[in-house]
């Protein structure tokens, strides 16, 4: 080869690239070309992603307080806006505005192409998720009954959500170029585009990708009516309890809500896909592990913990997100509660110690040690690959795989500008603080801390997301930390919580949609941009939606005094109501330390830590045998941190359906995998996300109901009862 230059012989030697990616997945998934002159900034775009971003930011606000807390993926917009962009690329002028100038530009720069597509559907993403913060908003007026007013709310939603920015900054050189961080759920996005926008020659004999996506979502769709509206009893078939409906025991065994969930089945796209994501993105060597972890939870330690009584377990639910006294009733958390929203000690001394159910104590056992393993796990396994890398900063010698090598043709986001969003939130965070103090209850260095914890973690966290496409949560860890040096208020704790954890979870949001702009060559900048208006739309929308549905619908959250049916139960937000009550009001002394019930749950910690130690000795002692490898702790010992409020039938669900794509069709039916697997995954959440709203507003909106036995969902009522003697609880048999 020729160079012309002395600076192309200088990059080509100390760049190497190849044209094959190491991941077969993106191998077969990603294309390896591009067209830098293809144009992203259109008006064509800007008006349908607002416009996705705020229909999604108020449909998914709207539906976060319903029992069943439906989520509207950035997909389904991604779906809705191509025939939109099309019909927009045929009747916009195409005049050219302020022609000659360098401010000129079209309406109509031509026909609607895939990299607006893709920047429409980034700031759909941006409503596509929550507002974790929200959650604080909800937990003060709703459950504690107290007030809190719309400005220091809106800082904490607006500044929790930005802080992310910071981070994903400063981990994007790690997360984001190197192949080996392959983000399986955006290969999901990848395959949609590919089939909405290249021309493809229809196989002989067979189906094309986009006749089958919109066949997929054509039965995602027609099906959905049965579990969603006509069969409910179809999102947790729990048979075994048919086999004897007063048998408590028995119920418990095969409760698929409320037990453990032995048999049941979901045959609804919603529940096996609402907590964990979509099982067909998910590589089998993660859905294996998360396998384990499930079965060793649900079918070894909490069946030991509740039949062997420790802790009076049978006093309690075997599966319950409720705070308990020892007599089995609910706890009067307000009654603890003095006139600065603090503990009142006197007040909890003669309430009682809180009690939890088992499962929920277990949940926070292995949240405990899913923390010590992550941070064992990523030192270990890539500690060498970060040093490389991290290097690699400071040095022009680096590996590039195809993708990277062809984003080199774009200006990349200075590091200067995720600075100043950090420390001008860091600022306004600070002074929220300490001029709403008796508001947030949160102190400057409470702040400052968060932040730190946040930067430990985004990166071992963000590697394991990456590479598994799971996520261990942060939650237990600022919870914990707070509830210790700063305990008996609960506010502080849901703000240190949701700056130390959310701030981490946002910044790998961020550095997802990076990755998905870097499959599909979107020019950095231009990511950068969409992605932060997105973010202040967002929470505008989430913020005014959800105030006006606290002032708008009675009793809302409040299960005592909703009618029976009635679908503003508002489940996520009171488990995180509960984790307030544990960590920040009570506080974890009291609880899991030397004035707890609970104190031996913290030795998994140090289980947590010493495990991926133990598969690291063994995979260098056994170096042929490749499981040993596979064996990921931190997903394994993560893989029940969404219980509750997820429940056992979600994961029997998704394990069988990763079990049938992630191994059985992915290794005998390699072809359909690769042509057809993500397609249907797409097609399945558009289909059901559809057909969902339209259900809401056509018929459950205005009460609409069918009354019959095929919607009393799970039929397993006495699951949730306790089996102690003595211990009586309405519609429970006693126990003599």
């Amino acid at each position: 080869m020729v160079h012309n230059t002395k600076r192309e012989i200088a990059m080509d030697t100390m760049t190497d690239y190849s044209d094959e990616c190491p991941i077969k997945q993106v191998e077969v998934t990603v294309p390896k070309t591009d067209d830098p002159t293809v144009p992203v900034y259109t008006f064509r775009m800007w008006f349908l992603g607002i416009t996705a971003c705020l229909l999604l930011s108020f449909v998914n606000q709207f539906f976060w307080y319903r029992s069943e807390p439906l989520v509207i993926g950035s997909i389904s917009a991604q779906i809705a806006v191509v025939p939109l962009g099309h019909l927009m690329a045929r009747i916009l002028t195409k005049r050219v505005f302020l022609q000659g100038t360098r401010f000129e530009f079209s309406l109509n720069p031509g026909p609607f192409n895939m990299k607006e597509h893709v920047m429409i559907t980034m700031l759909a993403n941006a409503g596509a998720g929550s507002v974790y913060a929200t959650h604080i908003l909800s937990a003060v007026k709703l459950y504690y009954k107290k007030s809190f007013g719309f400005l220091p709310a809106f800082i904490v939603m607006m500044t929790s959500q930005l802080l992310g920015y910071g981070w994903a900054g400063i981990f994007r050189k790690h997360l984001v170029e190197p192949a080996e961080m392959w983000w399986p759920s955006n290969l999901v996005q990848v395959s949609l585009f590919r089939a909405l926008h290249e021309k493809e020659t229809r196989p002989k004999g067979g189906t094309s990708r986009t006749q089958f996506f919109l066949i997929a979502l054509v039965c995602s769709f027609a099906y959905y009516i049965f579990p969603g509206y006509i069969f409910q009893m179809l999102t947790s078939l729990s048979w075994i309890c048919w086999l004897a409906p007063k048998s408590v025991l028995v119920q418990q065994l095969g409760s698929g809500l409320q037990g453990l969930g032995i048999g049941s089945i979901g045959l609804d796209w919603s529940t096996i896909s609402s907590y964990l994501g979509s099982p067909l993105a998910s590589p089998w060597f993660a859905s294996a592990n998360a396998a384990v972890g499930f079965f060793l939870m649900m079918y070894v330690i909490v069946p030991l913990g509740y039949w062997l009584n420790i802790y009076n377990a049978k006093n309690f639910p075997i599966y319950s997100s409720n705070l308990f006294q020892f007599d089995g009733s609910k706890y009067n958390t307000t009654a603890i509660i003095n006139s600065n929203f603090n503990l009142d000690k006197a007040a909890y001394n003669e309430s009682g110690p809180l009690y939890l159910s088992t499962l929920f104590a277990f949940t926070y056992g292995l949240g405990f040690a899913t923390l010590s393993a992550t941070l064992v796990h990523v030192l270990l396994f890539n500690g060498r690959d970060l040093w490389r890398q991290t290097k690699s900063v400071f040095k022009p010698n680096t590996k590039m795989d195809v993708h990277t090598r062809l984003m080199k043709a774009y200006k990349q986001v200075p590091m200067w500008w995720f600075l100043i969003i950090l420390v001008i939130n860091i600022a306004v965070i600070l002074f929220a603080c300490m001029h709403y103090e008796s508001a947030l209850q949160l102190p400057w260095w409470g702040v400052l801390l968060s932040c730190a914890i946040a930067l430990i973690y985004t990166l071992p966290i963000g590697i394991i997301v990456a590479t598994t496409n799971q996520q261990p949560g942060l939650n237990i860890i600022t919870e914990y930390i707070i509830g210790y040096v700063y305990p008996g208020r609960p506010v502080a704790n849901m703000c240190f919580k949701v700056y130390g954890y959310i701030s981490m979870t946002q910044a790998l949001t961020f550095i997802s949609d990076f990755k998905l702009g870097h499959y599909m060559k979107i020019p950095p900048r231009a990511m950068f941009c969409v992605q932060l208006v997105g973010t202040f739309i967002s929470v505008i929308i989430y913020s005014l939606t959800a105030w006006w549905l606290m002032d708008s619908i009675p009793h809302l959250c409040d299960t005592s005094l909703l009618p029976p049916g009635s679908p503003w139960t508002c489940p996520m937000d009171h488990v995180f109501y509960d984790a307030s009550v544990i960590w920040g009001l009570v506080g974890p002394q009291r609880i899991f330390g030397n004035l707890g019930i609970y104190p031996a749950v913290n030795w998994f910690f140090l289980g947590g830590a010493i495990a991926p130690i133990l598969v690291w000795l063994a995979s260098k002692a056994f170096p042929n045998q490749r499981w040993i490898g596979l064996i990921h702790l931190p997903v394994l010992l993560g893989a029940t941190a969404m219980m509750p409020p997820a429940s056992a039938v979600n994961f029997t669900s998704w394990l069988t359906m990763a079990f049938l794509f992630g191994f059985v069709v992915y290794r005998y039916r390699p072809e359909w995998w690769e042509r057809y697997n993500y397609i249907l995954s797409g097609g399945l959440d558009a289909g059901t996300a559809f057909v969902t709203v339209l259900i809401f507003f056509a018929l459950q909106s205005r009460d609409v109901g069918i009354d019959w036995w095929g919607n009393n969902v799970d039929g397993c009522p006495l699951a949730s009862c306790p089996t102690a003697k003595g211990i009586v609880v309405p519609g429970c048999p006693v126990v003599n």
